[in-house]
């Protein structure tokens, strides 16, 4: 599926100049994404970003807003949805992404692979909330349709940049995995997380696609792994040691030609101090602590990818620019042994 340690990135980065963005990110990683810039617009934010065609919220300013919408603009949604087209995102939503496509096109020849991304359901759900403050996740009928516009923005990426890659990879990104369980979600149902993200996941791979799941914390990774994903993603600079307490999933998930995506690059101001032996020390940490469970190297070798431990959108340019030049090392360290 993917060669032995390539490297991609999670999505944002701190760069207000679009071009500028897909520059680094097409001279960094072997697996390019297109940029999501938090600062260039409260548009690009991960949850404002994947919100434009959802009849029910209004984006006014710095504020997401629930409303009730009039009933052409829901009848509009349904039949998006029906005629699963997907949902675009439009330039002002994203500037990052039509730059990217602008270079693609330009470039006129087909990578092996390309990344896009989305905002996960639960974190997409949880973070929106009504006049009285409750995440939209608590009504049933917003939760069906938040899922089934998540999945028209995966469906129309894939569409989007098939042309230019034989694999199309779209992480889910989801930090408040590593929250469930904890007091402040305490009535998110499990089973209720995991049959939205095997619907999702089951949806991007019906419209052509790899799935991955991003989550910078320490989560239920059982959970996770049986959600069908093909890539798993974590932090790994500070929560290495947390996949070997699952060896019997994690050797399923790799059986079954799963891939794990080391977050190895952290992407706080700790990067600042951190070189790359200390990196390579770290990646090794976790690689051995699957070998641990029984896992070969050389099946780690082959189902290993590297990214940052998460996006780099809230660092300042420089850190940012060295977790990509790290990170960029790090592959070229590892990638050929």
């Amino acid at each position: 599926m993917f060669k032995s340690f390539s490297s991609t990135g999670i999505g944002s980065l701190p760069h207000n100049d679009p071009a500028e963005a897909c520059r680094i990110v097409l001279d960094s990683v072997d697996i390019p994404f297109w940029p999501q810039l938090p600062h260039r617009s409260f548009l690009e934010l991960m949850v404002p970003q994947y919100s434009e065609g959802f009849p029910f919220i209004k984006i006014e300013g710095e504020h997401v807003k629930l409303v009730q919408p009039e009933e052409s603009e829901i009848a509009r949604f349904y039949e998006t949805v029906a005629q699963k087209g997907g949902f675009p995102i439009s330039k002002e939503y994203s500037a990052g992404f039509y730059t990217f496509m602008d270079i693609l096109q330009k470039q006129g020849k087909k990578l092996s692979a390309l990344k896009g991304h989305i905002t996960g359901p639960l974190t997409f759900t949880l973070s929106i909330t009504d006049g009285q403050k409750r995440p939209i996740y608590f009504d049933e009928e917003l939760r069906e349709l938040s899922l089934e516009l998540l999945k028209g923005k995966a469906s129309w990426q894939i569409e989007m940049l098939r042309p230019y890659a034989e694999q199309v990879l779209i992480f889910i990104d989801e930090p408040i995995l590593s929250a469930l369980g904890t007091s402040t979600y305490i009535g998110v149902n499990t089973e209720e997380a995991l049959r939205m993200l095997q619907e999702i996941v089951r949806h991007i791979k019906n419209s052509g696609g790899v799935t991955g799941i991003h989550c910078c914390g320490k989560a239920d990774w059982p959970l996770i792994l049986s959600s069908g994903i093909d890539v798993l993603n974590f932090d790994s600079y500070f929560f290495w040691d947390t996949l070997g307490i699952y060896p019997q999933e994690i050797k399923a998930f790799l059986d079954n030609n799963g891939f794990i995506a080391w977050g190895v690059v952290p992407t706080t101001d700790i990067v600042r101090n951190v070189t790359l032996e200390g990196l390579c020390e770290q990646l090794e940490r976790g690689l051995t602590s699957l070998e641990k469970i029984g896992v070969s190297r050389e099946t780690l070798r082959r189902h290993s990818l590297l990214t940052p431990s998460c996006g780099t959108g809230s660092l300042r340019v420089e850190d940012a620019l060295k977790v990509f030049s790290l990170l960029k090392d790090l592959r070229d360290r590892y990638a050929g042994g």
